[in-house]
């Protein structure tokens, strides 16, 4: 996949390209849809005899996110950050992503601006596939509507796409948001197509987990979602070593069994591994929630919990469980 930095820097003219536009936070299922429909549009404008080939799927987002620039209070906690959503954008087969730097100037554009400037003058869109929410523009006053009048006026046509359920629940982000919060991991990894994740650089942490016996990686995250405090099954894997997957227990809290009021932070024991992490990048994978943090009584109350965590831990992911 070939990613440009805006439509200005693209350096060369899109191939009859097929543009889907979206903020495509997660990489969900819904959007893996959107992404197949338009790939089927893009093989539609091949035409063998004229020598005609399929179209490049192309998609347009934006960054940072536009709720960040236009009501930073409100803006809701990112699923994935930009790399890792380029990364699954890629994996879903998609040609070009143009990530479109997004601030006040580009939100005060009139539908009919954007649709001149980005859609026909910066990639040539030939069609565009849109979901059936989709709206744009300065307040968001451009529709679907207004884009397919304004797509017919400018020679491109403008496909809907309806909204994508899973056992009858409509898939968006925001459901994700709210599984994830609330730690249902089999709800989110349902919308997902896969578990919920969390990345970030190894750092040093208070030493505790070596000091008892159960050392752990502590991740400073790049993501700003993360699962309910509490403790999980699940995964790690090395970013910079691709396929080196170990099972983990993992626990998102404060440890209040030693001090109350601490910040959140998010600690990783690889289990039957001794590596060196500190500086890596690792990614952490929720399988499933093993239990509430706790405020245990002594320390040996802690330890013989933690012990008891790792056992279901390694049994259940090591059996391959996913519930």
């Amino acid at each position: 996949m070939r990613i440009a930095r805006g439509v200005k820097s693209l350096l060369h003219k899109l191939r009859t390209p097929v543009v889907i536009i979206g903020n495509f936070d997660g990489v969900h299922r819904g959007h893996v849809h959107l992404f197949e429909e338009a790939e089927a549009l893009a093989r539609s404008l091949a035409d063998p005899a004229e020598g005609q080939a399929a179209g490049e799927v192309v998609v347009l987002t934006f960054e940072p996110h536009p709720a960040k620039v236009l009501a930073p209070a409100y803006a809701p906690p990112l699923i994935t950050p930009l790399a890792r959503k380029l990364e699954l954008i890629a994996e879903a087969g998609v040609d070009v992503t143009v990530v479109e730097p997004f601030d006040r100037a580009f939100a005060a554009q009139s539908p009919t601006e954007f649709v001149d400037r980005v859609l026909v003058a910066g990639l040539g869109a030939r069609r565009v596939c849109v979901g059936y929410d989709f709206t744009f523009g300065s307040r968001r006053s451009g529709s679907v509507q207004t884009l397919t009048e304004l797509g017919h006026a400018r020679g491109f046509d403008v496909t809907c796409v309806p909204a994508f359920t899973v056992d009858g629940m409509v898939c968006s982000s925001t459901k994700v948001r709210e599984f994830v919060l609330a730690g249902r991991l089999e709800g989110a990894r349902l919308l997902l197509g896969r578990d919920p994740e969390v990345e970030g650089v190894v750092v040093r942490g208070d030493g505790r987990g070596r000091k008892i016996g159960v050392p752990t990686a502590n991740l400073q995250p790049e993501s700003e979602l993360l699962p309910k405090n509490g403790v999980y099954a699940g995964w790690a894997e090395l970013l910079d070593a691709p396929g080196s997957r170990f099972v983990a227990a993992i626990n998102i809290g404060t440890n209040p069994t030693f001090q109350e009021g601490r910040p959140v932070t998010v600690e990783a024991h690889l289990i039957d591994t001794e590596i060196d992490l500190y500086g890596k990048r690792l990614r952490l994978g929720f399988v499933k929630r093993l239990r509430d943090e706790e405020r245990f009584a002594s320390v040996d109350a802690l330890v013989a919990q933690i012990r008891r965590d790792v056992a279901e831990t390694r049994q259940m992911i090591s059996a391959g469980a996913r519930r």
